[in-house]
């Protein structure tokens, strides 16, 4: 059994993969309470945040937790992307809430990670019974996945999260990061290529590039 790295189907473009392996779910909710209210905010403001919170804290800790390979951390890095999005609130809520978080979490800087990377990713009391064979490869497979994108220097590791494992198309990414589409096609294909030969020996599947899909 094999854990694939591969981008969620889409719509947007024949020959898109199938989903990618999810992170775990968050325990709880990430955000414990909304920031203060400046004097003057617009009535239901907080109605209309704390649904969004709760809608898109899920998939803001999953795309962490790949970046960071940190729950903790993740988690911390959530909190500030959703406090910055309240703050942001009449601006962001016009076009695309969850965007703008996702780009707060992905241009973080989480240099100071790579300390901890090398510390167990999966807590002992969160592995599986010895007895769920499979669940508890899965865990071993994902954990080995955090641990390759921690290799990969901050763009291509961001690169790679946001195309193969949120599953955005190649100009998403780009808007996201504020970078040109052939930088995500480069930073992507040399972001793949360190992951297989990282991955090779745990015997974990790595997607490939468009371009590679299509025979070129």
């Amino acid at each position: 059994m094999t854990t694939t790295l591969q981008p969620p189907g889409r719509a947007d473009g024949a020959g898109e993969a199938a989903p990618a392996q999810p992170a775990p779910e968050p325990a709880g909710p990430v955000l414990d309470s909304a920031p203060v209210l400046p004097v003057g905010a617009p009535p239901g403001r907080d109605a209309q945040f704390s649904a969004f919170a709760r809608e898109s804290s899920a998939t803001l800790l999953r795309t962490a937790w790949y970046l960071t390979g940190d729950e903790h951390l993740a988690a911390e890095l959530v909190q500030d992307a959703l406090v910055r999005t309240y703050v942001a609130w009449p601006r962001a809520s016009r076009h695309d809430p969850t965007a703008y978080a996702r780009r707060v979490v992905a241009n973080a800087r989480i240099d100071h990670w790579r300390r901890r990377r090398r510390e167990r990713l999966v807590e002992p009391g969160r592995l599986p019974d010895a007895a769920c064979a499979d669940a508890a490869h899965d865990v071993v497979m994902r954990d080995a996945l955090v641990r390759a994108l921690a290799t990969l220097p901050g763009r291509q590791r961001r690169v790679v999260v946001l195309r193969y494992l949120v599953g955005l198309t190649e100009r998403e990414v780009a808007d996201d990061l504020g970078v040109a589409v052939g930088t995500v096609k480069t930073q992507a294909s040399r972001g793949l290529a360190r992951l297989r030969a990282v991955l090779g020996q745990h015997d974990t599947d790595v997607p490939s590039t468009d371009d590679e899909r299509n025979g070129r």
